[in-house]
């Protein structure tokens, strides 16, 4: 077979981020396998759009080193568009995918990916465009999966069908990096990239709307970065009318007489068109994109597109955003601004518009959003709602959920609500604990109008921190490893990260909660703020301190746990600069060396997509249970006997139980080197400490190697766990009667 898949990579100012983003799709592993030729199944065309830092230097040092990857060098800046453009002669591959170079693959995407585009390579009908899941990153370090997957996921798509047949695409992600497409295919549409701002959409939107099958991989294949500095998402610019052109030249295709693909029924050109309106809204409504002196000229160009390309019998749609459509449409920019700013329209403009009230109520999207959580802003605060999230709106968990449940005890007049992301994730939470999912209206109106919030992380910078409102950041680990205002002396570990818009985070912060005397002396430096800190423990290890051997023994009967066998939990940290599940262990060694004594509970971290994969050790080996899934780390902490970890936080909530620890650290010199850290591991461990897979299987058939170790390092980090911290956070912050 020749080349089955290439992968087009411009490149322009990402010095910082280029390394990462080469050694994820070049990583070695199932993607080396050849084709039926005896050459790669892949190659990389690199293109250096004249980059002003090292990154043609760093390019041709890799492709030096690996004939995968081919380099053109451009003499003119063109753009994310013009590079793409100059790299289309250069591809030989049957099918082409558009890769961002600040952006990067998870572990064994490429390999994956390969093998779908085998299948549809043998089909009678092979996908003109392949479509793949995703993950939002963002520069604090959270994640967000694909947050369409529902509309894709299940649908008629996972195995193929047509845009018509499957219209609610158009509500997803229309960027070029999440779609591969076959190359003979694109070439034919007779389309191009943009120059300037949204430069993909003119490829997008044609290709989807003229492919004979499209089909969605259920799998997240990229990890997209948002809100990093220099971003068009977050860039004030002029570039921002580019959008415009692009929308010019959709339509342009959808006019052509001679437009290759299916035919366009009008359904689907209504939708084209609503999407680039919703689009250009968006853009007006949001903060800081156009700038000040040109938002006038915007809008007059919004109305310009409705009257351009508005299609014949076009029916405004209803509620709100018809309005919107409406004012747009006519250019009517200064009642457009009132309705946005007070959820009502100028007393002259009211006539025709009674759906504005019934909408609020409906809930509405993208700019409406803004509309609906200004108008509930008036409201009065309800000063007995609180507002519970953790790990990014992922569901119920850590520290906010030990609060939640102790103020259900102790101020049962305050109502708990916990914000999460999907009706999926709704559904599992505790039977009656109350919840709203984001951007509904239910979501908008409680983190409008609630007097308290409580989150291990932050909450979104859009939400508007109210005066009288009390927000509570409990964190979710004792730190060892660099923190906060601290990265900024480690620019690979920070990757990214916002400064300011961390600190304009920690400026909404009422209280601190706090682990013990050193994550306390750590925070104030890493989050400087004028917030309380309170010198609790953690809420979240009371469950641990205060557990019992009959929960011990049901949790151990859950995970089908022997009495008679020593349970291991493995649990790797994340590490920066690496894609996805990092395999310095070989579990499955190591299970043939413990024997069948032994069960190993596998936990990889929550940032990863990848895992252990296959866990057969063989006869005579300990089993091999994967746990990456399992909601609750504190169930696992109880059932396992010995906790093996590196430098996750991890340590410090185990060490409350006073088990054993072993600490498995073959790179510490390059993680501290990388990420920085507040005390050598290795000097106050937790415990054993062993650097290679023999001492390793050593310290766990040992039993309990260091239980001096342990009780110098509880001493020291476990001083606040006596199981009342969630109490002590409680009584603090709301209004209890003692």
């Amino acid at each position: 077979m020749p080349v089955l898949l290439s992968i087009v990579l411009p490149v322009h100012g990402v010095e910082r981020f280029l390394p990462r983003c080469l050694d994820s799709i070049l990583e070695p592993g199932p993607a080396e396998r050849s084709g039926a030729a005896g050459g790669p199944r892949f190659e990389v065309i690199a293109v250096d759009d004249l980059s002003p830092d090292r990154c043609g230097a760093i390019l041709d040092e890799y492709a030096a080193r690996d004939p995968r990857l081919r380099v053109l060098h451009l003499t003119e800046n063109q753009g994310l568009g013009g590079a793409r453009t100059a790299a289309l002669p250069e591809v030989r591959g049957e099918y082409v995918w558009f890769v961002d170079s600040d952006d990067w693959l998870p572990e064994g995407t490429v390999g994956a990916v390969l093998d779908e585009l085998e299948q549809e390579h043998r089909r009678e009908t092979p996908a003109d465009v392949l479509l793949t899941g995703f993950t939002h990153v963002y520069p604090d370090g959270g994640t967000e999966p694909n947050p369409w997957r529902h509309v894709l996921a299940g649908s008629p798509l996972v195995e193929g069908c047509t845009l018509a047949e499957h219209p609610a695409l158009f509500r997803t992600v229309m960027s070029v990096w999440n779609k591969v497409f076959r190359r003979e295919f694109l070439t034919g549409l007779g389309v191009s990239f943009g120059r300037g701002f949204y430069e993909d959409i003119s490829v997008t939107y044609p290709a989807l709307l003229a492919a004979e099958r499209l089909r969605y991989l259920d799998r997240p294949c990229y990890f997209y970065r948002r809100g990093r500095a220099g971003a068009i998402t977050s860039t004030a610019s002029p570039k921002h009318a580019d959008a415009f052109a692009q929308y010019d030249a959709i339509f342009g295709f959808l006019d052509r007489p001679d437009r290759p693909g299916r035919p366009v029924p009008d359904t689907l050109r209504t939708l084209v068109f609503e999407r680039t309106v919703q689009q250009a809204l968006t853009v007006y409504d949001t903060p800081g994109l156009v700038p000040p002196e040109l938002r006038k000229d915007f809008f007059r160009r919004i109305s310009e597109h409705f009257g351009r390309h508005r299609p014949a019998g076009y029916r405004f749609p209803g509620g709100l955003r018809g309005v919107q459509y409406r004012l747009a449409a006519r250019g009517s920019r200064i009642a457009y601004a009132e309705l946005r700013r007070t959820g009502r329209l100028p007393r002259e403009l009211k006539r025709g518009a009674r759906a504005v009230a019934p909408a609020v109520k409906r809930g509405v999207r993208s700019s409406a959003r803004f509309t609906a959580y200004n108008a509930f802003r008036r409201l009065p605060l309800d000063e007995h709602l609180a507002v519970y999230a953790a790990y990014w709106h992922r569901g119920y968990a850590c520290s906010p959920a030990a609060i939640y449940e102790k103020a259900k005890e102790l101020v049962p007049g305050v109502r708990g609500v916990w914000v999460v992301e999907n009706r999926a994730q709704a559904a599992t939470l505790p039977a009656g604990v109350p919840y709203v999912i984001v951007n509904t209206p239910a979501y908008l109106k409680a983190m409008a109008t609630a007097k308290y919030f409580v989150n291990n992380v932050n909450f979104p910078r859009t939400m508007v921190k109210r005066p009288g409102t009390v927000h509570v950041q409990t964190q979710h680990g004792t730190p060892l490893k660099a923190m906060g205002m601290d990265l900024r002396d480690h620019p690979a570990a920070a990757d990214g990260m916002d400064f300011d818009r961390l600190q304009e985070a920690v400026d909404r912060w009422d209280f601190l909660v706090s682990s013990n005397p050193h994550t306390s002396e750590h925070f104030a430096r890493a989050f400087p703020g004028r917030y309380e800190m309170l010198d609790t423990g953690y809420p979240r290890n009371d469950r641990l301190a205060n557990t019992t051997p009959a929960e011990v023994a049901a949790m151990r009967e859950r995970f089908g746990l022997a009495p008679d066998r020593t349970a291991v939990l493995y649990a790797p940290t994340h590490r920066e600069g690496r894609g996805g599940y990092v395999p310095l262990l070989d579990v499955r060694e190591l299970a043939r060396r413990l024997g069948p004594g032994f069960t190993l509970l596998v936990r990889t971290h929550y940032f990863h997509t990848g895992g252990p994969g296959d866990l057969a050790a063989g006869e005579g080996a300990a089993e091999i249970v994967d746990v990456s899934a399992h909601p609750t780390v504190e169930d696992l902490y109880l059932a396992a006997d010995v906790l093996v970890t590196d430098y996750s936080s991890m340590m410090f909530d185990y060490a409350v139980l006073d088990r054993p620890i072993v600490i498995f650290a073959p790179d510490w010199d390059e993680y501290r080197r990388v990420r920085g850290v507040y005390f050598d591991l290795f000097a106050e461990p937790p415990g054993a400490v062993t650097v290679d897979a023999d001492g390793l299987a050593a310290a766990l058939l040992a039993g309990d190697p260091e239980p001096a170790a342990r009780a110098r390092f509880r001493e020291r980090f476990c001083p606040w766990d006596d199981g009342g911290a969630a109490e002590r956070v409680v009584r603090r912050v709301f209004p209890t009667e003692s």
